[in-house]
Formats: C-alpha cells, sequence, structure tokens
C-alpha cells in the first residue's frame, strides 16, 4: 500500500498551538464506522455514547520532562537532548540536536554541570545512547532541568506543565503524552463511572517511533521502533470478563490500542498480564482482536497513526471524515479536538 493513501491537505493555521482551558470542551466527531455516520459534538457529551458495562481503557504513562538543553564540554557548543528510552545504570536512547557533531567519547553538561552525559554510541536518524552522572536523584534534577517535549508542531511555549500530562498519568517513562487522554477530566471519569462505564488502565510508554516519519514509499517496508508495554493482571482479568459479558473495549488512543492488539494478537483474543516491548504496524487490511471502538485525536498526513484509525474505520471513510473535520475547522494533533469510532 503506498503512503500517498493516506495523505490528505491540511491548512497550518488548524494545528493547535495551545490547550483549551477546559479540557473537555474540545469538539468532538463521533464516527459510526458500520453507518457510515458522522456526527459534531463535544467531548464532554462522550457519555452519550458509551453504554453500561462499556470499558475504557486509558494508558497510565507519564510524560517526562525529557527535553534538556546543554553544551559540549569540550567545546562550550550548545545541544538540544531529547529523552526517549531508558536502559540500564543510567543510559538512555535519546535524539540530540545536531547529532552530526556528537560523537562516541563526547562529553555534555546540563545546569552548570549538575547532570553530565557521555555518549557511548550512535545510530541513525540522530539517535545515540547516553551515560549520564550525577548526584543525588535523576528524576528530580531532570524535574528542575527539564522541559517537557512538546512535538516539533508546536511552537508556542507550554504555560503550565501539567496541561500536556492527562489527569490520570502515573507510570514515569513517556517522551510524548498519549494525547487522546488529555480531554478527560477527573469529574468526567467519576461521571462516565456512576453512569456504569468501567475503566481500566494499561501503559505504554511512548518512544522513538512518535518522532519518526514514514520514509518509505511502500507502507509494508515502515518499520516501527519498539515501545515498553505493561499489563496488569488485575486489567487482564477485568478486559477478558468486559468481553465474556459482550460488551464493548473503547481504547483511549492509539497507544492502548496497540498494546491491547499486541497481547490479545498473542493469545487467541484472550487477555493475560503481561510487559514487554512491541514494535506492532496496524494498518489496512486488519484483524482487530482487542479493540471495538476508539478515541483519539486528529493525526498527522501519511502518519502510522492515521493508518491504525483508517484500518478500524475504513481508509475512505476516515478520509472523507478528515476532510469534512477540515471543512467544520477542528483542531488537530495533540492539542486539538477529538475523534470517537463506534
Amino acid at each position: 500500500m503506498d503512503i500517498n493513501d493516506f495523505d490528505f491537505n491540511l491548512p497550518e493555521e488548524l494545528i493547535a498551538q495551545t490547550p483549551l482551558a477546559d479540557r473537555t470542551s474540545s469538539r468532538l466527531m463521533v464516527l459510526d464506522h458500520q453507518k457510515k455516520e458522522i456526527k459534531h459534538q463535544y467531548f464532554r457529551d462522550i457519555s452519550d455514547y458509551l453504554e453500561p458495562g462499556d470499558c475504557l481503557v486509558l494508558n497510565d504513562t507519564k510524560v517526562l520532562p525529557a527535553r534538556l538543553y546543554g553544551i559540549k564540554e569540550d567545546t562550550g557548543a550548545k545541544v538540544e537532548v531529547l529523552l526517549l528510552t531508558q536502559e540500564e545504570n543510567d543510559v538512555w536512547e535519546v535524539l540530540i540536536k545536531p547529532a552530526k557533531k556528537v560523537k562516541v567519547g563526547t562529553v555534555l553538561q546540563f545546569g552548570d554541570g549538575k547532570l553530565r552525559a557521555e555518549c557511548i554510541a550512535t545510530s541513525d536518524h540522530g539517535g545515540r545512547k547516553l551515560r549520564f552522572t550525577y548526584d543525588g536523584i535523576f528524576y528530580e534534577i531532570l524535574d528542575e532541568l527539564g522541559e517537557m517535549p512538546l512535538p516539533p508542531y508546536i511552537k508556542e511555549q507550554l504555560n503550565e506543565r501539567d496541561r500536556y500530562q492527562t489527569v490520570y498519568a502515573k507510570e514515569k517513562g513517556s517522551a510524548a503524552a498519549p494525547t487522546a487522554g488529555l480531554h478527560f477530566t477527573k469529574d468526567l471519569l467519576s461521571e462516565l463511572e456512576s453512569k456504569g462505564v468501567e475503566i481500566a488502565f494499561i501503559t505504554l510508554h511512548v518512544g522513538l517511533g512518535t518522532f519518526r516519519p514514514v520514509s518509505v514509499e511502500n507502507i509494508n517496508e515502515h518499520e516501527m521502533h519498539s515501545e515498553f508495554y505493561q499489563m496488569s493482571k488485575e486489567t487482564a482479568d477485568h478486559l477478558n470478563r468486559v468481553k465474556e459479558r459482550g460488551k464493548r473495549i473503547i481504547s483511549v488512543g492509539t497507544t492502548s490500542t496497540r498494546t491491547l492488539e499486541t497481547i490479545a494478537r498473542d493469545h487467541d483474543g484472550k487477555f493475560v498480564e503481561k510487559n514487554g516491548w512491541t514494535d506492532i504496524f496496524i494498518y489496512p487490511p486488519y484483524n482487530f482482536q482487542a479493540v471495538d471502538g476508539l478515541i483519539t485525536n486528529f493525526h498527522l498526513p501519511k502518519s502510522t497513526l492515521i493508518m491504525l484509525v483508517s484500518a478500524l474505520a475504513g481508509k475512505e471513510f476516515i478520509l472523507g471524515a478528515y476532510n469534512e473535520a477540515v471543512k467544520e475547522r477542528y483542531r488537530f494533533f495533540s492539542f486539538g479536538d477529538a475523534m470517537l469510532i463506534i
């Protein structure tokens, strides 16, 4: 399948630069992919489309203040580092700009030497492995020195760090937010639970794949970067009961979807307690074994994310919905509006 099959025209002014003050006031496009119907609502109305016994699956990953600004210790040249994945012994996989000036053996420092790092390996696309040294607790230093790693298409400064964090974020480790969850408030989640909608949590730490575009014409040749996930026994048992009752599993975000499908694919449609690394790439045609519906944002043209939603709802229907979203002036990407596919 050709990458251009997932292209659409997006005016730059529709890329949301700032989050709305009220998380639930974003717009919500509701897609019934069986009837091929589209409705326009607001996110606060989402309970109208969820039934008692349905289960929302939320990704409780927490975004690190993973963007660091420092210097090369030998020359004083400025560098920007984005932490992606933690490995053992204070080694992190990172992206660096400018990458070509950071070779194996290069030493970087941040915060007047409060944090230092040596490059111990290189990889493609600006990837490096750094070994950090410091006195104290790493995450406390990171909270002091780091900035939230907003995507490159967001040009404006974020005034409130927590606004790029879901209200249920818990497990530290992501280089980007699972943005579909940004629309929820604690009050809305309580309202849904009062209605009988069930809530379950999984974790997938968003990593390098979020920042790498598809660079091949034939999408079958694209390789996804691995990301760490985990599902507890409590969540696995909960989701199996939901399936047994014939109720719907609605994943909140593509990260939740990829985690659920990874586990169900390997266990004949069942859920089990599990953790590991997934590089699952979902694109049409794909037989979903775990997910009955999806809450998501509006994604980049030619991205793996628009391919995933196309696999669930149908490519032509999704592209038609995206064109309608442009016509109706929906806000796109991380701080933008939402879509519910049922």
